[in-house]
């Protein structure tokens, strides 16, 4: 696997699929699978079996994971979607948006 460019907490876009255009922050990435869940997103019903901690059960809403490739990382600065590139700079490798040039 590559270095994946989306960390949990970034504030992601999605720019394609069914939920396009949708905002939210990355609760979890899987590098394995190159998938991450963003809150809000990509939400499917999922039917819950009665247990312990919900003696109820029945369909419960969770957001499923989306391929990274599908999401865009928000410029903290200006509020659009940039690319990220990575550099060393005072000798620390740090991610930055290629749009602003600004340290994410």
């Amino acid at each position: 696997m590559g270095k994946l460019k989306i960390k949990t907490g970034d504030t992601v876009r999605i720019v394609a699929g069914d939920h396009k255009g949708v905002e939210g922050k990355v609760v979890s990435v899987d590098r394995e699978k190159n998938k991450a869940i963003v809150e809000g997103a990509n939400m499917v019903s999922k039917h819950e079996k009665p247990s312990a901690s919900n003696p109820q059960g029945g369909i419960v809403k969770k957001e499923a994971p989306l391929q990274i490739s599908n999401l865009s990382l928000i410029d903290p600065k200006s509020g659009e979607t940039t690319r990220v590139g990575f550099e060393v700079r005072d000798g620390k490798k740090v991610r930055f948006s290629k749009k602003s040039k600004e340290v994410i």
